[in-house]
């Protein structure tokens, strides 16, 4: 039992992040001591049927088949948005100016209006004590946060070299059926807001610096897919029959770019590459991303994600990368799980998410990263759009 106050959530959205939510808010209470008490109060979706099977199953205690229902509610003190990015600004701007605090799944927006309209509706609360965070749940990675932690130590020494990769195959089948992450009017973009933007948010989050300019190159592969047939996980099997329709893909397979970093005040900018497909057949959730300093290296892949490879090259110049397993009390998150040795999943990252935000909500502070740091990525994300719009020009962010 606790005696902490409970923080009462509405989420809006039960398909794939809506149960990784889920799975979060119950969760982390029980293995953190945590400032609030969240309680799965409200979830909302707009097929009844489905909103409330889901209700049953991730555990919520009421069903609404309108989101606008929420914000009436004075059983509710936070939105969680797990919804289809083109909601995201209604939503969030509404439940912002309703007093609640929200949690939105990134990337923030499909456009940079409407996250720079977030992003002023998200300041305005904060001065009423209305807190936002964006969900960029693989900072919570402990690998990725004990990087963080080695670069802010200066073990790397300068760096000079970032190298970003997001490679997944769900579409390498060309008959994948269409989804609304295929859909630009829904999703935004492809490959490259969809995993290109976890990238852009852990490179410039891990280094410290924030990228000022884009050189880039966006390519679709397959212009259309089955409108119907069995969805499986992410992708699934599309109908294939002479007269079954097919519909238009309208966002990138594969984006590819690179990217300069704006540095320090006493050191110069390191440089980047960065590359977010769906058709990297054999690559099932390979985020990868390695630093190159003066002084070491580390590199990091989330299909080992329980990993960061290190070198120093003070340390063991011959020797090679060594492998960290982060699962000691001391690395981050870790102290709160199993023993030494017993390692971490994705839903981990989710509830590491949501124990940062409480805690930032429980003593009134801004949480990380803001509605500010989420349009910064947005902004990069439009770059990228925009150099590849004009033949790879160099695209200043």
């Amino acid at each position: 039992m606790t005696t902490a106050k409970p923080l009462r959530v509405g989420m809006v959205g039960y398909s794939f992040m809506g149960a990784a939510h889920s799975h979060a808010w119950r969760t982390a209470p029980r293995f953190f001591d945590l400032p609030l008490d969240p309680q799965l109060t409200a979830l909302s979706g707009r097929n009844d049927d489905g909103v409330r099977a889901a209700a049953r199953k991730l555990g919520w205690g009421s069903v609404e088949t309108d989101w606008r229902r929420l914000l009436e509610r004075d059983d509710i003190d936070l939105i969680d948005i797990c919804t289809p990015g083109n909601t995201h600004a209604e939503i969030a701007i509404a439940a912002l100016e309703a007093g609640k605090h929200v949690l939105c799944e990134k990337p923030l927006a499909n456009s940079v209006a409407e996250a720079e309209r977030m992003t002023e509706a998200a300041q305005a609360a904060a001065e009423r004590g209305v807190l936002s965070m964006c969900g960029f749940s693989y900072r919570r990675t402990p690998a990725l946060a004990l990087a963080k932690r080695m670069v802010e130590q200066g073990r790397l020494g300068t760096i000079r070299h970032v190298r970003a990769q997001y490679l997944q195959d769900w579409l390498s089948d060309e008959n994948a059926p269409m989804t609304w992450r295929l859909d630009k009017s829904k999703s935004g973009s492809g490959s490259l807001g969809d995993i290109g933007a976890h990238s852009i948010d852990a490179a410039q989050w891990v280094t410290g610096q924030q990228i000022t300019g884009v050189s880039a190159l966006l390519e679709t592969f397959v212009h259309e897919r089955p409108l119907g047939g069995d969805l499986v996980g992410l992708g699934g099997h599309g109908d294939v029959g002479a007269d079954a329709p097919r519909g238009r893909v309208t966002v990138d397979d594969a984006a590819i770019f690179s990217a300069r970093f704006d540095g320090g005040a006493t050191s110069p900018g390191a440089v980047g590459v960065f590359e977010a497909t769906r058709f990297a057949l054999g690559r099932k959730n390979a985020m990868r991303l390695e630093v190159n300093g003066t002084k070491a290296s580390l590199a990091f892949d989330f299909e080992e994600m329980n990993v960061l490879s290190f070198y120093d090259a003070a340390e063991s110049p011959d020797a090679g990368f060594r492998r960290i397993f982060v699962t000691e009390p001391e690395h981050p998150y870790a102290g709160n799980w199993w023993p030494t040795g017993h390692g971490l999943g994705y839903e981990h990252g989710f509830t590491h998410q949501v124990v940062d935000l409480v805690t930032a909500i429980g003593a009134g502070e801004q949480p990380s990263p803001s509605f500010a740091d989420a349009l910064q990525v947005q902004k990069v994300l439009a770059a990228v759009e925009g150099s590849a719009a004009e033949s790879s020009r160099w695209q200043k962010v």
